[in-house]
């Protein structure tokens, strides 16, 4: 079936958020300024970003209508595959997007080259549209991107592009029994954090980053290392265990592949979640007798890749 929508997926820039919390611009100047904030750098991102929008809109005019969707519709908008994705915005965005995307071809774009990263984003505004055309006609290299599923016993389930947590939705102590390699503990911490290949290296690389330099203190030379992960496999991390009469820390890591490898028992009466990929409100309950399985979901995501780039 022929594609007939290209839908952009976008975010508020930090500056429309800034002024829906304060109602209007100069009072959100006169916040940020007030505070020590340099206003401007929230000007010159909005605008950078709403530049790359507009010339995004008008090269695809040309091409394949298109329509806008914004972030926090995403968990209510159905994709077709008559539809290609054009996602603009930071790599976490892509994440979002991902998981609701149903295998529909994904063209990510970097609005702003000089401020972001970009891991997962190949495209910047005058190119993507090479990557629209491979789409449509059917001549597009991609990458298949995997998901980690958590499935609860029962029925319930989530995915993450990046990572899922596990936990408790405040600042106090989860409790859980975890369940690897055939050995079993009841834990005591700030929750459990399950990584994916894509996000090895955002949320998973500041728990080494944290790691290491606690360890530099007592240890000199120690070189930093990342784990570099396969398409299949997730890296699961403990964050901030605490060992007492009846909570132990010797399952507080580990590197595995496909599913049912890893289990999750709550022990929380109340406030036990789990979130992926840093969105907190779209949540699963995990409370006492919740069981949840960890592995590698089904479902895949198409990221298009840049013939022309050494990304992705």
């Amino acid at each position: 079936m022929s594609v007939e929508y290209a839908i952009i997926v976008k975010n508020k820039t930090r500056l429309e958020t800034l002024i829906e919390r304060f109602n209007t611009r100069d009072q959100a100047k006169f916040y940020i300024e007030r505070l020590g904030g340099n206003f401007e750098d929230y000007v010159v991102e909005h605008d950078v970003f709403h530049h790359s929008l507009e010339k995004i809109q008008k090269q695809l005019a040309t091409t394949l209508k298109n329509k806008v969707v914004e972030r926090t519709f995403l968990p209510n908008y159905i994709f077709s595959e008559k539809n290609v994705i054009v996602v603009i915005g930071q790599d976490g965005l892509v994440a979002n997007t991902a998981k609701y995307s149903k295998g529909v071809p994904m063209i990510a774009v970097n609005p702003d080259v000089s401020r972001y990263d970009g891991v997962l984003l190949p495209f910047d505004s005058v190119n993507f549209i090479y990557g629209v055309e491979s789409v449509l006609n059917n001549t597009f290299n991609y990458k298949t991107m995997r998901f980690a599923e958590a499935s609860l016993n029962d029925g319930q389930k989530i995915l993450a592009f990046n990572d899922l947590f596990i936990g408790s939705s405040s600042h106090v102590s989860a409790r859980y029994k975890i369940s690897y390699n055939n050995l079993t503990e009841e834990h005591s911490s700030s929750g459990v954090l399950i990584s994916t290949q894509a996000g090895s290296t955002g949320w998973l690389s500041s728990v080494f980053n944290m790691a290491y330099g606690v360890a530099g203190l007592f240890e000199k030379n120690i070189k930093l290392k990342r784990p570099k992960l396969k398409d299949d496999d997730l890296i699961f991390t403990v964050r901030e265990p605490f060992q007492s009469i009846k909570t132990q820390i010797g399952l507080t890591a580990g590197l595995f592949k496909g599913q049912n490898s890893l289990v999750i028992e709550s022990l929380m009466p109340n406030n036990g979640v789990i979130f992926s990929d840093g969105i907190e409100n779209d949540f699963l309950k995990f409370n006492s007798g919740t069981i949840a399985t960890i592995g590698l979901a089904n479902e895949t995501a198409k990221l298009v890749m840049n013939d022309g780039s050494n990304k992705i």
